[in-house]
């Protein structure tokens, strides 16, 4: 039996520091029930966390790091024996449908700033700077030819 201070169990601060993140992202993710909340001990004083909640939460920050969000990753950790590949394919293809729809805006938006650009380099000191013009929203320099 695990005694409250062996590897096997530990605190919240213990645990925050073997995951490398905060005790209040801890606490931040038991309340998305991402994690558990495990009973405290007699005495009421301290709440013990099993080791494996560590890789878990890495789990979480990695899937975070992927854009995922932590709505996505609680329906992976629902699915996390694996057994159900259809849904985790689901919650995958979702999110690439969302990677591909940032990866227009940002190419629309590359092409708009390079636009922007050339226009402030071919206006010399004659004029104001588009880039500052389209900033400032004094005309719709933003949507130039998509």
């Amino acid at each position: 039996m695990a005694t409250p201070t062996s590897p096997a169990k530990m605190t919240i601060g213990r645990l925050a520091r073997a995951a490398d993140v905060g005790i209040e992202t801890i606490r931040y993710y038991q309340r998305l029930a991402l994690l558990p909340t495990p009973e405290p001990t007699e005495g009421g004083a301290f709440r013990h966390y099993p080791l494996a909640l560590v890789d878990r939460i890495r789990f979480i920050k990695r899937s975070q790091d992927l854009g995922f969000s932590l709505g996505q990753i609680s329906a992976l950790l629902k699915l996390e024996d694996g057994s159900n590949r259809k849904a985790i394919r689901s919650v995958a293809n979702a999110h690439l449908a969302q990677i591909a729809t940032r990866i227009e805006d940002l190419q629309r938006l590359q092409r708009v700033l390079t636009h922007l650009v050339h226009e402030c380099e071919a206006t010399g000191r004659t004029k104001p700077c588009p880039i500052i013009a389209a900033l400032s929203g004094e005309h719709d320099a933003c949507h130039p030819h998509q």
